[in-house]
């Protein structure tokens, strides 16, 4: 329920803030949105896989708690985070 090497360096290479940039809070966002979705779609398969679900959950909350970081620290950062992502608010 990962991610494929190819699409990770796909969404670090979209998403850095400079070359050789692979934890910047923008990059590891990215990456946390794009493990939700795949398992998101997982779940649309797999309705009574809880131990993915719970999963799930712990990635929603890291993912928030890093935008929450990113909106704390540069608040325009944050908007062009969201908005590039598709996520709301």
């Amino acid at each position: 329920m990962s991610i494929t090497a190819e699409d990770k360096a796909r969404v670090i290479k979209e998403y850095r803030t400079k070359e050789g940039d692979t934890g910047s809070p923008e990059v590891q966002v990215a990456i946390l949105s794009s493990r939700i979705t795949t398992l998101t779609e997982h779940f649309k398969t797999h309705k009574k896989d809880n131990h993915s679900r719970r999963g799930l959950l712990k990635l929603v909350a890291q993912r928030r708690k890093l935008l929450d970081y990113v909106k704390r620290k540069d608040e325009s950062r944050y908007q062009g985070l969201i908005q590039r992502l598709g996520l709301r608010r």
